[in-house]
């Protein structure tokens, strides 16, 4: 059985935890694979998992986090294992304090397209994964090593259409928006679109998924709005206050705080749309595609890793994308800024148009399960790659 090192953590709540224990649940009772992460798992990490799944996982999760003994004095000492390694690496593309093993790849999820020095960044790893075309044309424009393109995924068993619950006011027009509110994700595109369409449709609401583990980060951002992003008392992001300060009107918001990512489904299935103008991704965007995957219409930025999940009629697309020359805390080639009348262009066809919403959700749904992006199909994909020779 050949030990493998995904030197990231595993949970249930963000991007790369979201990846991490996927892969862990999927390898953990294959006969070739011992799944090993770079983080302890603890029992807030599996929040909303099926119980099943646990069970099943048990002893790759415990074999894992006794294994952290051994990753601790790894990195205080030779910082080289006995086994596969993949280190994950964000923007900046650097790890100084990464490991090396018998095999060396690098996971690359990136939006910062400042790559000066990729070589000598990534000169010890064997091969370059990445998880959208985007990321893998500008790792081959400035780097010499092999890259390949693994798709990140779904749950189907989770993530798939359902009727709704009735929980929410039916008479109401329910739009979806999620991620970290950052630049990068187009908060401020989405709530300028807001605005104008919530003042032509008083039955509008904005469902929020905005809170992060980095409220910080958060902090103090505004884009193209008049009034940056406060905090309240007790640390998180100021929603509410954000966006009456910026001509919206609270009580259209539905604020949602950090939920696991398995109930996500429950929450999704109940939205009539769902709205991503996202300036720049280095993936496909999760949240968006588990919408789709749920049957919910999806309006999505055609810029970035995002163009790897617009197809033929499985969305909207907002193709109208000016390029970013004024960010200066990121590289920005390729990134796009959407237009806010395009955006509510878009949420006026999806309103007014029932039939239209169906078809777009079924064929988005349709298109994640044809084209094979689950987590299944990823974890076989990578483990096909690692133990190749």
């Amino acid at each position: 059985m050949q030990p493998i090192l995904l030197n990231w953590p595993a949970n249930n709540f963000y991007g790369w935890g979201i990846v991490g224990l996927n892969l862990l649940l999927h390898w953990a009772n294959d006969p070739d694979v011992r799944p090993l992460m770079g983080a302890p798992i603890a029992e807030p990490d599996l929040a909303g998992i099926d119980p099943l799944k646990i069970v099943a996982a048990r002893e790759a999760i415990l074999s894992s986090n006794r294994f952290q003994t051994e990753l601790r004095g790894a990195q205080a000492g030779t910082r080289r294992l006995p086994m596969i390694v993949v280190e994950g690496l964000g923007n900046g593309l650097f790890r100084p304090d990464g490991l090396s093993g018998t095999r060396t790849l690098a996971r690359c999820i990136f939006e910062d397209t400042n790559l000066t020095g990729l070589n000598e960044k990534l000169a010890k790893y064997d091969g370059l994964l990445c998880a959208s075309h985007w990321n893998a044309e500008l790792l081959k424009a400035h780097s010499r090593k092999p890259v390949k393109i693994i798709f990140e995924g779904i749950d189907p068993s989770l993530f798939h259409p359902a009727p709704k619950s009735d929980v929410l006011d039916p008479s109401r027009f329910y739009i979806f928006s999620g991620g970290k509110v950052e630049f990068r994700k187009g908060h401020d595109l989405t709530l300028l679109a807001f605005k104008e369409f919530s003042r032509r449709h008083d039955d509008a609401v904005l469902v929020t998924l905005w809170h992060s583990p980095w409220p910080q980060l958060s902090q103090g951002f505004k884009g193209k709005l008049a009034v940056p992003l406060g905090m309240t008392a007790q640390g998180a992001i100021d929603v509410k206050t954000w966006v009456m300060r910026n001509g919206v009107d609270p009580a259209k918001i539905i604020e949602i705080g950090q939920v696991p990512n398995a109930t996500m489904p429950l929450l999704l299935r109940e939205m009539d749309c769902a709205l991503a103008p996202s300036r720049a991704e280095a993936c496909t965007n999760l949240l968006a595609k588990e919408a789709m995957a749920c049957g919910v219409p999806v309006i999505l930025a055609a810029n970035t890793g995002v163009l790897d999940l617009i197809a033929q009629g499985n969305a909207l697309a907002l193709t109208h994308q000016r390029p970013i020359g004024d960010y200066r805390q990121s590289g920005t080639e390729g990134w796009g800024e959407s237009d806010v009348e395009e955006i509510v262009n878009a949420l006026e066809q999806l309103y007014s148009d029932t039939a239209l919403r169906r078809k777009i959700g079924r064929m988005g749904a349709a298109w994640i399960v044809n084209e094979g992006r689950t987590w299944s199909n990823h974890a076989r994909q990578m483990k096909s790659l690692l133990l190749s020779s």
